[in-house]
């Protein structure tokens, strides 16, 4: 069957991929972004194909569009990004929760919510099931996301509660690979940049805090069985259950690089936490769905695009040593 899907933050990282992916199945999509933090870049190979539409929109702001399904993916999800403007963040998980709920429920669409496993907070429980509650902390420099993000599945049950709307909440854990942008201070955008400019890996701790990485493809995949498996509303977590800690994945990164680095150690930031890995039940039982690419192939893929991005524009591209996080500047990426 073909469908109309309207993608929110279409343009992003794992936005772009998504409209890809269904695209490649038949359907026209809508790609809806405000570019704060997507790029023209991820998409403009699709511009040329009829059955793909774009749109510049804040969906802070209303959208009238005919649309059977809708994937909300929009709100910058790197702790640079969204720290950046914190109240413009949870005015988008919220605002633009209830703006594409509202359009969901006039158009009868199905509508999948992107959360996070920042819902869980500094864990005390690990893995993390989707049974578990969390410990966010709701003041901290994080809470924009965190509380926005819980906050918006509060919505979205609401919503099926009170209206009856067919609603999918899918928790995303840690998601890396090609698109992602250089400066967005994420883990894994950091390590092989740093790597492959053969500067100083910066690790924040010990190294021993450990997160759970999962390649793109495989989290579009899970994302596109939960958006067309009747009957499973969610939450589900999204993500590779491999743990590795900070030090381990710094390790390997300058392994496959071939990078002369080293490492720097540096204070924790505010609230970061210890330890992050999805319990994956729920995802097996009820979507069929596992992780399949493993982290050494997926991270040469995404050494494989940052190492063409520097090769088209690495003369403006540089790390500011002053800032808690590194960052880069870079033109039309």
């Amino acid at each position: 069957m073909i469908n109309t899907i309207l993608v929110t933050g279409g343009a992003g990282f794992v936005g772009s991929h998504l409209c890809e992916r269904l695209l490649s199945e038949g359907n026209n999509v809508i790609c809806v972004d405000n570019f704060s933090t997507g790029s023209k870049d991820n998409i403009m190979h699709m511009h040329g194909n009829p059955r793909f539409e774009i749109i510049r929109h804040d969906i802070n702001l209303p959208l009238f569009v005919e649309v059977d399904q809708i994937y909300n993916l929009a709100c910058p999800a790197s702790p640079i990004h969204y720290q950046l403007d914190p109240v413009q963040t949870i005015k988008t998980s919220v605002h633009g929760s209830i703006n594409l709920l509202g359009l969901a429920k006039r158009t009868k669409a199905r509508i999948l919510q992107a959360s996070t496993s920042e819902v869980y907070g500094d864990p005390e429980v690990h893995p993390q099931p989707e049974t578990y509650w969390g410990m966010v902390n709701p003041i901290g420099i994080r809470s924009c996301y965190d509380e926005g993000k819980r906050c918006a599945e509060s919505l979205f049950f609401d919503y099926h509660r009170q209206y009856q709307m067919d609603i999918k909440v899918a928790r995303i854990f840690n998601t890396y690979g090609p698109r992602m942008h250089p400066d967005d201070g994420r883990v894994v955008s950091n390590f092989i940049m740093q790597a492959l400019q053969d500067k100083e890996i910066t690790i924040y701790g010990d190294g021993h805090q450990s997160r759970s990485f999962c390649y793109v493809d495989d989290l579009v995949d899970g994302l596109v069985r939960l958006m067309n498996t009747d009957g499973v509303i969610g939450p589900v977590n999204l993500g590779n259950d491999g743990e590795f800690s900070m030090r381990e994945l710094a390790e390997k990164v300058i392994k496959l690089t071939g990078s002369s680095s080293h490492l720097s150690y540096h204070p924790l930031p505010m609230d970061d936490p210890r330890q992050r890995r999805p319990d994956l039940r729920q995802a097996a039982e009820k979507l069929g769905w596992a992780p399949s690419v493993a982290l050494e192939e997926g991270l040469t893929k995404t050494i494989d695009y940052f190492t063409g991005l520097l090769k088209r524009h690495g003369d403006v591209m540089n790390v500011n040593p002053e800032v808690n996080e590194p960052t880069y500047s870079i033109q039309a990426v």
